[in-house]
């Protein structure tokens, strides 16, 4: 198979190393790439935003199959404007991808579903929201509804910080037509977990839970991120439970989008919370997750390859993902000023280095060719990612992965997986 994937970053560098390991390949293009992703594929200067552009560059390649990585180009159309050029794809249509471009949508869905989530209201007004956080007592998420890079949700702990967030986003505009409503939610507590599932528009089939953290600092301080590093498995998320929450979130929400005429075609990623009353969603997005497609990937078996190109045709019944590497850790090294305002254009050394690490793999986040090599460009560098036997292993692995890697300025966190390594117990 010809297939092209549509992305630049480290979930799309996981991705191809993926692809790169099936039977099925023939030739792997990539649209725009990077330069870990440009030793598996050649890669082609056509940004995701471009959406003609894309088409006629798959045209052009005659491929098989389309792998869109990002969700913007997804709400977009892409998905739509492939299918209608006769190129199969990866990836949601418009009206589908709208699980992930409106989080009020989303809850319609849910809401219609019987899909557990948290209590929400939708406002437009400042009155309104503030009237909803009054009702709440303060302690609230506030969620741009549409796209906003992972940053248009603020967890709340009082009243102030709740008006704060509202008006950023409905008085400042700072999220622009993303933000001009948004989502008063109640603030659930628990430990979050990602479980990303491929769906064919009928079939649903999970694939290895993760766990990423959000915030900048270890201990979970600071602001919230894209995303500071991964874990998979997550211990205590075992296949019962798996099996149950794609039995309560996946298939419900799959049936329902059905019976809306936008069948869902693509990976489901559910973001969840383990409450006192079960796992309820937080979110839902419309592709791979990043960074947990960086651990979720390594530790799958088989073919993905043959997977993907089954989802896009609606064939996956039967399939199974079969297990691969017992645990994976993967690690975020950031630009200096990440997440506030990210310096580029630093030289980046020691990649090979780390790779030289049994069981250590660095995916390209934030990177560019440059004259001497490799430069950041981008607040999320790399991704230091290694598999192990255990969290023990991965977690030492990782960690002197990132040692190896010298950036001017750049920082980490120090406790990715630490909790998993202590709790010793490890899921398949």
């Amino acid at each position: 198979m010809r297939v092209l994937l549509v992305g630049s970053g480290g979930r799309e560098h996981a991705l191809a190393c993926a692809l790169a390991r099936s039977p099925l390949l023939e030739r792997l293009d990539a649209a725009p790439g990077n330069p870990g992703i440009a030793t598996l594929a050649r890669c082609h200067p056509v940004p995701v935003s471009d959406l003609e552009g894309m088409t006629r560059l798959a045209q052009e390649l005659a491929v098989d199959l389309v792998v869109v990585g990002p969700e913007a180009p997804l709400v977009s159309g892409l998905a739509d404007r492939l299918s209608e050029a006769g190129i199969g794809v990866f990836g949601p249509s418009a009206s589908a991808a709208r699980i992930e471009g409106s989080k009020a949508f989303a809850k319609s869905v849910m809401e219609a579903a019987g899909v557990p989530t948290a209590r929400f209201a939708v406002c437009d007004t400042v009155a309104a929201a503030h009237a909803a956080i009054a009702e709440a007592g303060g302690a609230v998420v506030v969620k741009a509804d549409g796209l906003a890079a992972g940053k248009g949700v603020v967890v709340c702990s009082s009243t102030e910080e709740a008006h704060a967030a509202v008006a950023a986003a409905l008085v400042d505009d700072r999220f622009g037509a993303s933000g001009r409503r948004v989502l008063i939610e109640e603030r659930l507590e628990g430990e979050e977990v990602s479980l990303l599932a491929l769906c064919d528009g009928e079939h649903v089939i999970p694939l290895a839970p993760a766990r990423d953290y959000k915030r900048v600092g270890d201990g979970d301080t600071g602001p919230n991120t894209g995303g500071m590093g991964s874990i998979s498995p997550v211990p205590g998320v075992d296949s019962d439970m798996v099996a149950d929450i794609v039995a309560r979130v996946h298939r419900p929400v799959v049936n329902e989008l059905a019976r809306r005429g936008a069948p869902y075609r693509g990976c489901l990623y559910a973001g969840l919370i383990l409450t006192a009353e079960g796992p309820k969603v937080i979110e839902f997005n419309a592709r791979f997750g990043d960074p947990e497609t960086q651990v979720i990937l390594p530790r799958t078996g088989g073919d993905l390859l043959a997977l993907l190109a089954r989802a896009a045709t609606g064939t996956l019944a039967g399939c199974e993902v079969e297990p691969a590497e017992p645990a994976c850790v993967s690690v975020v090294v950031a630009a200096r000023g990440y997440p506030d305002a990210p310096e580029v254009g630093d030289p980046i050394r020691g990649i090979g280095d780390a790779e030289e690490i049994e069981g250590v793999t660095v995916f390209h986040a934030g990177t560019a060719a440059s004259a001497d090599g490799v430069q950041t460009a981008g607040g999320r560098v790399v991704n230091v990612t290694a598999v192990g036997p255990d969290f023990h292993t991965a977690r030492r692995r990782a960690y002197l992965g990132v040692d190896a890697i010298r950036i001017a300025g750049a920082h980490h966190r120090s406790d990715i997986g630490l909790a998993a390594q202590n709790a010793e117990h490890v899921h398949v």
